[in-house]
């Protein structure tokens, strides 16, 4: 009892603890318009919570900055896509018909991705073996699908062609300019045909087609 009577004293002797006074804490309201209705939610702040579409969210906002007008050059400076159309590779070598000045197999919006020398001597070769199987759908109900194989492997083997020609040494580059117009030339003549459905004729200039084929093949190897 006296140890409870000397806290007791010693409590007493401590002085109050003054109140702080009170406020009314005025709690802020955030409105809300919804995309797909015409009423309004109105809703109390709650506690920020971090969530991995938000993270997602703030990151990109971080990286790539407001989406207005004011940073388009931004998003067509940082090398990771084009913003708009693909371009179409120039072409350095008489490698096109004299009478059009373009090939009528070519297909546009083809990414041509810079493989190096190499790669597209090694592209030619796999491209023509490819096209050296085409034969076994020319005489099936395929017409569609061997036009649209054909544009698409010759469009690539064009730009390849172009590529190789314009870094092969002087004495080569007349030869292979020659092999790529024989082998186009005759790719038109097929293109033409095949989309005519044009039976006899078109098997006839594939099987003209398919020796050139060899010959790419031969000189790519």
């Amino acid at each position: 009892m006296a140890r409870l009577a000397n806290l007791n004293g010693v409590s007493e002797t401590l002085p109050a603890i003054p109140k702080l006074p009170s406020f009314q804490r005025t709690q802020k309201r955030t409105l809300i318009l919804g995309f797909h209705s015409n009423k309004s939610q109105e809703f109390q702040d709650q506690p920020l919570k971090i969530t991995r579409r938000l993270a997602i969210g703030l990151a990109s906002v971080a990286i790539f900055g407001n989406t207005g007008t004011g940073n388009v050059s931004l998003a067509e400076d940082n090398g990771l896509w084009l913003t708009g159309p693909i371009p179409i590779p120039p072409i350095y070598n008489k490698i096109a018909n004299e009478e059009t000045g373009t090939r009528s197999f070519l297909k546009k919006g083809i990414f041509m991705p810079n493989i190096g020398i190499k790669g597209s001597e090694h592209r030619l070769r796999k491209y023509a073996f490819d096209l050296l199987a085409l034969g076994d759908l020319i005489d099936k109900d395929a017409w569609n699908y061997v036009r649209k194989y054909l544009r698409l492997k010759c469009t690539v083997m064009y730009y390849d062609f172009d590529k190789l020609i314009s870094a092969a040494p002087a004495d080569d580059r007349q030869p292979l300019t020659d092999l790529a117009n024989k082998l186009f030339d005759n790719v038109e003549k097929l293109e033409g045909a095949v989309k005519k459905h044009d039976l006899h004729q078109t098997e006839s200039i594939y099987q003209d087609t398919t020796s050139i084929l060899q010959e790419v093949m031969t000189q790519m190897a």
